[in-house]
């Protein structure tokens, strides 16, 4: 779970506009903080395959939103890897 203040973060710098929300630049940031302190979470808890699971699944709904992306809007979407230091 991030706090809030690291989505306020995710949010506001990849927001297209003050109340953006749902684009897909701003679900991929969010979806990546997550990530990263579940991965986090994963290194010290081995055994918490409930867990893992929820990330793998996490992991699968970001790169459906950069495909969707790279297929809508590739200047967006080389952005958005670039900013996140994503590799693709």
């Amino acid at each position: 779970m991030i706090s809030a203040e690291k989505r306020k973060n995710a949010v506001k710098t990849f927001a297209r506009h003050d109340t953006d929300t749902g684009s897909p630049e701003v679900q991929i940031s969010v979806l990546t903080e997550r990530i990263k302190d579940l991965a986090e979470h994963i290194r010290s808890n081995r055994l918490d395959f409930h867990s893992r699971r929820g990330l793998v699944q996490m992991v699968s709904k970001r790169n459906k939103l950069l495909r969707y992306l790279a297929r809508t809007d590739a200047a967006k979407y080389q952005e958005t890897i670039k900013r996140l230091g994503l590799r693709k």
